[in-house]
């Protein structure tokens, strides 16, 4: 058999050859087989070049990568490659050529081959020291004792032209075909058409494939070269590249669990840098060191087989990029995303090229001389299916099922520079892309090609401190080495807040950009204002008379089983559904008459839902209101208690049916099975609580191949949680907190008891909340004390290794392919980027995470998904405030912000770096505003609110630098309730929340009763500003104002906090 490096890994069927470890899979056998004959039976004329027979003759196993179409037919059809094996496929007959012992392994096709398409099995032994010459002349005289019963005297062989023949069987081989009288045809075409579209199992092994390449790019050659940049460490091109091919060939390094006999590398993993980029595949890494210094350019290519099938990435890495290598990168990456979308069922493979060529001619019409001349080929058993080159002049239609190596690149670009390292530059993009019913999927999108995350910037900041210091001791003197301290501080405060400000300024543009874009295609951003509608069923307490229960007297009954109220109205005994009874209520007179009133639910009642019932029979007439009179009060209210026991059990009932209503159906649980253990943690409490009474008890939470299962020992109180409802995990360990505990944010509502929610929470007290009554102090020193807590020490420990052990199994478990359009991972939160506010009722410690801003502890639960986040605004900031608030504004602007109330001033810088690093924009303002109205005012006129230049009226700095004709056109964005500025300029009270306005004017009132008894510093101070104004002194000058004010407030705003986390040395641009 072949080597490891060309072989197919272990063979899965259940035939097997004689003393062979090998086996054949016949049920694939035979499907493939007969998609072997149909489409040689269908496209005979077009692409089989009108063959009447196919020779398919494989060389000898070689060491060298090479990809043959022969080999690749013999794993397609038999699950692996037969090596020095003729195939030879007729209408009625396959003859096999080759060694005694690939005979014993083949002769199990022979029952299958004549089930599925008629043919018989033809097996010619090659003894070890024949050149076979006699075994092809039997194989001539079957060709043509065929061609004369079709009546063809001389009969057409198809061949793979291109494939050299290769040791003695196959030399003698290819001379007697061409001296058989036979007419001689490539049938290249006709297989790559085959093999162009893959089968379910295909596409699985094309995948897995993928999942090795983009863990090895992501967590073997991406750390490798950071961890090389940031070190400065000299590392040549080839031992990255053996570094990589190791990983590769050993899938656990690079956190793959594969079986490492089923992988192989595509070719060798390419590095380049310095000037010398070759974007060809054969291309080779060479010796040179990696280059990285300011404005070069690293590329990386890597490319991984699994049980033969291909996958390939490339990508570029752009250290300290220049403008003209930022653009191109730009240009090429919209270009390749272009080229990917245009890869849909029914789409010529031309259109992929065409769409690329489009974008670099609009936007940089000066680098298309340097586009490749081609966007890639398909990809599959072969690295380059070569029919299916994504040029600009191949017209086959994209089907289904296709695998395509999206590969595009930009070559020989030149900066203007005299450095021969960096005076040469190429760029390519690669990617693997499967063609599905409707679109293209991108199975190597984990490893990101995204401008934040391939550019980098080295010591930015150590460069622009040192060029400003130099700066200021030249201009200083000698003066400069005394306050060199002092002037680096500064420096880099200034730095650091110049950076944060250039950003902010760019996410601006971007936001208002895909802000308009959004409204302007009315898409999500307009929202989806969806209410909840209640829909009742018709209300029947009995479906005939007949089925009324007998009347002993004529009293009030209930009837629990009927869900029915049964009242005396003259002389008959009238049912009403308990449903209907609105209200019902007793009270006693003077002369101990009682009293029982029952109040209906009648259409046109204020604040009373409307049943099916009352909607179906609009033109009836309705009972609204019955009394009765009794003299026995004990009877009355048993009647009052048992009616409003019912009604309080049906209403509960009901409202429960219509939750569950509109809860969307989820899949159903498969559980582990004799598959695999299920990975489970026990002794687990469970938020929000079941529901009914009696004692709490803990459960076990297990995981299974499609989901969570939560249960405990009573049958009712169970919980499934789908993979595919997930819509964020996080783990939060107990540090300062009580408990250690797994949340789920879910995409659909579930129920948990007879609770619908969103948001499912398991967690564990770590230790008991128990208060010593009584005796006195104890001693620090205590030895019954440090036991104490050493044992809460231990007992911490362990609950949080159980966790993050649970956490790390079932992260394995997400990491496999089945579930990579999932992109499941249990985040942690980041507790050191925490802040304390007040999201509903109470304050609470919220803590950022990779893609959310959570609150985990305290309920209600708060989860906020970054990515649906459009815009932050920071409220009531400014000097002397302790306090201000965060009001976070969603991309669907039908949805209510959401408000962080009071959280402390310190936070405020700490806050800013987080949200600029997540590359969110924020906003400050001195008022809390009405957004209600100003979301409403966005919606009904977009195009105003995109002309008035999108958020920027949020943007404080440019807002004061204009003059009074620009507040006007922000007006319609301002709420209604603010006063204007010119009054409030100086006013303390400006930083308060206009959300008190009520007890704010009772505040006022009582401020005037007491204003004749004297005027305070600022009253006073703010009258000598205001007849300052009106005499016009121009001479106040803006730092005189600002230093008024901080006189009046007392103190100025807190210095920024230290704790924001630092600039890495080398870091993401």
């Amino acid at each position: 058999m072949a080597d490891h490096r060309n072989g197919n890994g272990q063979p899965n069927g259940k035939a097997a050859g004689a003393g062979s470890p090998y086996s054949i899979d016949l049920p694939k056998f035979s499907e493939r087989l007969k998609i072997l004959y149909s489409h040689w039976n269908k496209h005979k004329s077009d692409l089989w070049s009108s063959t009447d027979v196919l020779a398919v003759a494989t060389p000898p196993p070689s060491e060298d990568l090479r990809y043959l179409k022969s080999s690749a037919l013999n794993i397609w059809l038999l699950g692996y490659e037969f090596p020095e094996t003729i195939m030879v496929f007729m209408t009625k007959q396959i003859h096999f050529l080759c060694s005694q012992k690939k005979v014993s392994l083949l002769d199990v096709v022979k029952k299958t081959a004549k089930e599925a398409v008629g043919v018989e099995v033809v097996m010619h032994v090659k003894a070890k020291n024949d050149d076979g010459s006699a075994l092809m002349d039997a194989i001539f005289r079957a060709i043509h004792a065929q061609a004369k019963l079709d009546g063809n005297e001389s009969p057409v062989a198809g061949y793979i032209a291109r494939e050299a023949p290769e040791g003695k069987l196959l030399e003698t081989w290819a001379d007697k075909l061409k001296n058989a009288n036979f007419q001689l045809v490539d049938v290249a075409n006709g297989l790559s058409d085959l093999l162009a579209v893959k089968d379910k199992e295909e596409l699985v092994n094309v995948k897995k494939a993928a999942f090795l390449t983009t863990n090895v790019m992501n967590n073997i050659v991406v750390p490798k070269l950071e961890n090389v940049i940031d070190e400065e460490k000299k590392v040549t091109h080839s031992v990255l590249m053996n570094d990589t091919e190791k990983a590769i060939l050993e899938p656990s390094k690079a956190g793959a669990k594969l079986k490492a006999e089923n992988v192989d590398i595509c070719y060798p993993p390419i590095f380049q840098s310095g000037g010398e980029f070759d974007l060809r595949p054969s291309a080779a890494s060479n010796d040179e060191l990696l280059y990285y210094d300011s404005a070069s350019v690293i590329i990386c290519a890597v490319g991984s087989r699994y049980k033969s099938y291909c996958s390939n990435v490339a990508r570029t890495y752009l250290i300290d990029a220049n403008p003209l290598q930022s653009k191109a990168y730009e240009v090429l990456l919209r270009a390749h995303d272009a080229a990917i979308s245009e890869l849909k069922p029914g789409n010529k493979v031309s259109a992929a090229y065409q769409a690329a060529f489009s974008i670099v001619e609009k936007d940089a019409p000066e680098l298309v001389p340097n586009l490749t001349k081609s966007a890639g080929t398909g990809i599959g058993l072969e690295f380059r299916e070569s029919a299916l080159n994504l040029n600009a002049k191949n017209d086959r239609v994209v089907k289904a099922g296709m695998v395509f190596n999206v590969s595009l690149g930009l070559q020989n670009l030149k900066n203007q520079t005299n450095n021969p390292k960096n005076q040469n530059f190429s760029m390519l993009l690669a990617d693997t892309v499967i063609v599905d019913n409707d679109k293209a999927e991108v199975v190597t999108s984990k490893s990101s090609k995204a401008v934040k995350d391939v550019a980098y910037s080295f010591n930015e900041d150590d460069e622009e401190e040192d060029q400003k210091l130099k700066g200021k001791a030249e201009g200083n003197g000698t003066d400069a080495s005394m306050s060199k301290t002092t002037l680096r501080s500064d420096n880099h405060e200034v730095t650091k807040e110049e950076l944060r400000r250039q950003h902010q300024a760019e996410l601006a543009r971007q936001k208002n950009e895909e802000t308009a874009r959004r409204l302007a295609g009315g898409g999500p951003g307009t929202g989806d204002n969806r209410s909840a509608s209640k829909t009742l069923t018709d209300l029947i307490a009995y479906k005939s008379v007949n089925d009324l229960p007998p009347s002993r007297d004529l009293m009030i009954q209930i009837d629990q089983r009927n869900e029915a109220v049964l009242f005396p109205i003259y002389g008959s005994m009238v049912p009403f559904h308990v449903a209907t009874i609105r209200t019902v209520s007793s009270q006693q007179d003077t002369n101990r008459n009682c009293y029982i009133r029952i109040i209906f639910n009648v259409p046109g009642t204020p604040f009373s839902p409307h049943d099916a019932s009352s909607l179906k029979f609009q033109g009836s007439i309705y009972l609204k209101e019955l009394s009765f009179r009794s003299k026995d009060p004990r009877h009355i209210s048993e009647v009052v208690q048992q009616i409003k026991a019912l009604r309080r059990q049906v209403v509960a009932r009901e409202s429960e049916r219509a939750e569950r209503a509109t809860l969307v159906t989820q899949e159903k649980l498969q559980l582990a099975g004799n598959r695999f253990k299920p990975i489970r943690l026990s002794d687990l409490w469970i938020r929000p609580v079941f529901g009914g009474r009696g004692r709490k008890i803990p459960g076990t939470l297990e995981a299974h191949a499609n989901g969570f299962r939560f249960s405990t020992t009573r049958q009712d109180e169970r919980v499934d949680i789908m993979f595919g409802n997930i819509k964020h995990a996080f783990f939060q360990p107990a540090e300062n907190e009580m408990i250690t505990l797994l949340h789920f944010h879910l995409h659909n509502h579930i129920m948990v008891g007879n609770k619908k929610t969103k948001d499912v929470q398991f967690y564990v007290e770590v230790m008991d909340v128990v208060q010593t009554l009584g005796g006195g102090k104890r001693s620090a020193y205590d030895p019954d004390e440090i036991e104490e807590e050493q044992r809460e020490r231990d007992r911490k420990n362990k609950i949080n290794m159980d966790f993050q052990s649970f956490v790390n199994r079932v992260n394995d478990l997400w990491g496999q392919p089945q579930f990579g359009g999932l992109d499941l991972e249990f985040d942690q939160p980041l507790r050191e980027l925490g802040f304390h506010g007040v999201p509903y009722k109470s304050s609470a410690f919220i803590v950022p995470s990779s893609t959310c801003l959570v609150e985990l502890v305290e309920t209600p639960f708060l989860v906020v998904t970054l990515s649906e986040i459009e815009i932050v605004n920071l409220e009531r900031v400014g000097l002397g405030q302790k306090n201000f608030d965060m009001t976070i504004v969603f991309k669907d602007f039908k949805r209510d912000v959401l408000r962080i109330d009071s959280i402390p001033s310190t936070s405020l810088d700490g806050i800013k770096e987080w949200l600029d690093t997540t590359d969110i924009k924020y906003y400050e303002s001195r008022l809390n505003l009405n957004w209600r109205q100003i979301l409403k005012t966005i919606t009904d006129d977009p195009q105003s609110f995109i002309d008035d230049g999108g958020w920027e009226f949020l943007n404080l700095e440019a807002s004061d630098s204009e003059s009074e004709h620009s507040e006007e056109s922000d007006q319609g964005y301002e709420p209604s309730d603010i006063e204007p500025e010119s009054e409030s300029e100086d006013d303390p009270s400006e930083s308060e929340s206009l959300v008190e306005s009520e007890d704010e004017e009772e505040d006022d009132s009582e401020a005037d009763s007491e204003e004749e008894k004297g005027k305070t510093w600022e009253e006073l101070e703010r009258e000598a500003s205001n007849a300052d104004r009106e005499k016009g002194n121009e001479s106040d000058s803006e730092e005189d104002r600002k230093r008024r004010k901080m006189k009046a407030f007392g103190k100025s705003r807190a210095t920024p906090s230290s704790s924001a986390p630092k600039r890495s040395k080398l870091r993401r641009s």
